[in-house]
C-alpha cells in the first residue's frame, strides 16, 4: 500500500476506505484541485472521511497534486483488491484489445471474466498498459506483467477473447498460440461481435450492388449533415412531416412516440449502427429529399449542386428502394444477436443458440418473404413518387441496356441476383465466421443447457467435456463425474425450481442459491468453465471509450 502520504493523510485514507469496505460502495470523484469542490464531494459521500477532515488543521486541504494522485492511486488499489478478492483462487478468462490514446500511444486494456461466489458471470476491468508495439510477444509480456502485479498466474487462465487480427489469432506466432503453448486449457474464442460485423463487410465487398448501396448511404449522411444549416433544415422538414401526419391521423401520439431523429454515420465496427442508419433514412426519406433539393438549388458550389443532383437521381430509383428495404430486413434478423453480444453476462452456449436462430431467420426470409418484401418496396415507392418497375420487362441498368449484358427480366434480377444472392452470401459468411459453433468443445458445453427441462443433457458428452481441462479434472474426477451426473440429472428433473431455467447463467445462480454447487461440485465446475469462456470484447471496448473521456485533448500529457 505504497500510498506515500504523511501520517495525517494515511489516517484519512485508512479510515475512509475501511468505511467504504463496509458499505461496499464508493461514489467519490476526484478530478480537480478546487478545495471547496473536492471537500464538499468527500463530505457528502463518506461520514467517516468528513469526521476526519473536521479534526484536521485548517491548512490541511489535501489539494496538492501529489496528494490528489495518491488518493486516486489508493482508490484504484482498493478497487482492484476488491476485484481480486471477489475472484479468489478461481480460474478466469481474459479479454484483450489495443487502441491508441490521444497522445498516439498504443494502449492495451485487459478485462477479467469469471464466475463469482454467487454464481454470477462477472467481467471486471483490470487495467490499461502502455505497449511499445503490438507484436504478439510484446502483448504477452505486458499481460504477464499485469497479472503478476496482482498475483494472478497464466496457469489459472481458461479462456482468451480477442479480435481477429494476425497478431492476436495467428496460427504460429499469434498471442493466443503463445499462451496456449504454456496453458492448453486457455481456449481462444474470436469475439462474436467482431465476427458478426465482418459478415456484413464481406457481403458488401462481394456484392457490387450492396457495396454501391452502402457507399451511397454514406454520401447521403455526409452531404445532409455537412453544415448546421442543413441539419436544421432537416429537423424542421421532419417536424413538419410528423405534424402533418398527426393531423391526418396517420401517426399516433403519446409518450415516447415520434421523437426527434437524425441521420448518423454508420460505424465500421458496429453492426447496430448500420441498422439504425437505414431505419432513420426510411423514416426521414422525404425530409432528406427536401434537403438534397435545397442543396441542388441554393448551394454556391457547383460541385455540391452536381453531387446533390446525382444523389437525388439515384435515390429516386426502384433499385435503391429495394436495396434499402432488403438490407433493413437482413440486419433486423440479426439485431437481437448483436444486442445480446454487448451484454457482460452473456454465455457462449446462449450466443451459439442466437447465431443458430439468426441463420434460421434468414433462411425463412429467403424461402417465404419475397412477396412481402416486394409489396413493401412498392408501397414505399408509391408514397414517394418513385417509378415502380414491371417485373416482366427486360432489366436495364441506367438509361439503356449494357452492351453484351444477358437479357434477363426485372424479376430475375431483383429476386435471384439481389434477394437470393445477398441472403445466401450472408448465410455463407455466418457459417464460415462462426465455426466455433460446430467445434467438439462447444457441442459438449451445450449439453449443460437447462432449457426445455434439460433436453440437451448428455452424460457421455459431458464426461468427454471434462477431459478438455486435465488441470481441473483428474482421471479419478472424470470417473466420479459419471456417477455424479446420473444423480444430478434425476435431482434436477424432479425439482420444480430448476425446470423453468432459461440458460446456464440461471443454472449457476440457482445451484448456488440451493447449495447444489456443494452437493455436485464436479458438475458445478463444468458450469463455471462454460460461463468463464469469453463471448465478445464489448467490455474492453467500453474501457477505451472511457479512456478517451479521461485522457483528452486538454489532458493529452497524462502519464500511464
Amino acid at each position: 500500500q505504497d500510498v506515500g502520504m504523511q501520517s495525517r493523510g494515511d489516517s484519512f485514507v485508512t479510515k475512509g476506505f475501511n468505511s467504504w469496505n463496509k458499505k461496499e460502495k464508493l461514489d467519490l470523484h476526484v478530478g480537480g484541485v478546487n478545495s471547496a469542490h473536492n471537500q464538499a464531494l468527500k463530505n457528502d459521500h463518506n461520514d467517516v472521511i468528513n469526521e476526519v477532515l473536521q479534526k484536521t488543521p485548517e491548512n490541511s486541504k489535501l489539494t496538492h497534486p501529489d496528494i490528489q494522485k495518491d488518493i486516486v492511486n489508493a482508490i484504484a488499489y482498493k478497487t482492484t483488491n476488491a476485484i481480486i478478492e471477489d475472484l479468489g483462487s478461481g480460474f478466469f478468462s481474459i479479454l484483450v484489445d489495443e487502441s491508441r490514446d490521444i497522445s498516439i500511444k498504443e494502449q492495451m486494456a485487459v478485462v477479467l471474466r469469471y464466475v463469482d461466489k454467487k454464481g454470477i458471470v462477472t467481467e471486471r476491468f483490470l487495467g490499461i498498459v502502455h505497449v511499445a508495439d503490438t507484436s504478439a510477444l510484446s502483448l504477452k509480456t505486458a499481460i504477464e506483467f499485469l497479472l503478476c502485479k496482482y498475483s494472478l498466474s497464466l496457469s489459472r487462465l481458461r479462456g482468451q477473447g480477442y479480435d481477429g487480427t494476425n497478431n492476436m489469432q495467428g496460427k504460429f506466432n499469434g498471442l493466443k498460440t503463445l499462451i496456449l503453448k504454456e496453458n492448453k486449457s486457455a481456449f481462444y474464442v474470436h469475439c462474436f461481435a467482431h465476427q458478426l460485423q465482418l459478415t456484413l463487410v464481406v457481403v458488401a465487398n462481394k456484392h457490387t450492388d450492396i457495396a454501391e448501396f452502402f457507399s451511397l448511404v454514406s454520401k447521403i449522411v455526409t452531404i445532409v449533415g455537412a453544415s448546421c444549416k442543413r441539419r436544421e433544415f432537416l429537423r424542421n422538414a421532419q417536424l413538419a412531416k410528423i405534424t402533418e401526419a398527426l393531423n391526418l391521423g396517420e401517426l399516433e401520439s403519446g409518450q415516447g412516440l415520434n421523437q426527434e431523429t437524425s441521420l448518423k454515420r454508420a460505424g465500421d465496427t458496429r453492426w447496430g449502427s448500420h441498422y439504425m442508419t437505414i431505419l432513420n433514412l426510411i423514416l426521414m426519406f422525404s425530409s432528406t429529399f427536401d434537403v438534397l433539393e435545397m442543396i441542388e438549388k441554393d448551394s454556391l458550389l457547383s460541385e455540391q449542386r452536381v453531387e446533390a443532383q446525382s444523389i437525388l437521381r439515384l435515390i429516386l430509383s426502384f433499385e435503391f428502394s429495394f436495396a434499402l428495404h432488403l438490407m433493413k430486413n437482413i440486419l433486423r434478423s440479426t439485431t437481437e444477436l448483436s444486442i445480446a453480444l454487448q451484454k457482460k453476462n452473456q454465455d457462449i452456449v446462449n450466443a451459439m443458440t442466437l447465431v443458430r436462430v439468426s441463420k434460421q431467420r434468414l433462411q425463412m426470409m429467403r424461402d417465404d418473404e419475397w412477396e412481402a418484401l416486394l409489396t413493401k418496396v412498392s408501397t414505399f415507392c408509391s408514397k414517394h413518387d418513385i417509378p415502380i418497375l414491371n417485373m416482366e420487362k427486360i432489366f436495364v441498368v441506367g438509361v439503356r441496356p449494357r452492351r453484351n449484358a444477358p437479357h434477363i427480366t426485372n424479376l430475375h434480377h431483383y429476386r435471384v441476383d439481389l434477394f437470393f444472392k445477398v441472403i445466401d452470401l450472408q448465410l455463407q459468411e455466418l457459417n464460415n465466421r462462426f465455426s466455433e459453433v460446430t467445434t467438439e468443445l462447444l457441442l459438449c458445453m451445450a449439453c449443460l443447457n437447462p432449457s426445455d427441462s434439460f433436453s440437451a443433457f448428455d452424460i457421455q458428452k459431458l464426461t468427454h467435456f471434462a477431459k478438455f481441462y486435465p488441470s481441473d479434472s483428474s482421471e479419478t474426477d472424470v470417473l466420479a463425474l459419471d456417477n455424479q451426473l446420473h444423480t444430478y440429472i434425476v435431482d434436477m428433473c424432479s425439482n420444480n425450481k430448476f425446470l423453468e431455467l432459461k440458460g446456464i447463467g440461471d443454472l449457476a445462480r440457482k445451484m448456488v442459491e440451493t447449495n447444489k454447487d456443494v452437493i455436485y461440485p464436479l458438475v458445478y465446475l463444468l458450469v463455471k468453465l462454460v460461463l468463464t469462456l469469453p463471448v465478445a470484447t464489448a467490455t474492453v471496448e467500453r474501457s477505451f471509450s472511457t479512456m478517451k473521456y479521461i485522457k483528452n485533448e486538454l489532458r493529452n500529457q497524462m502519464g500511464d
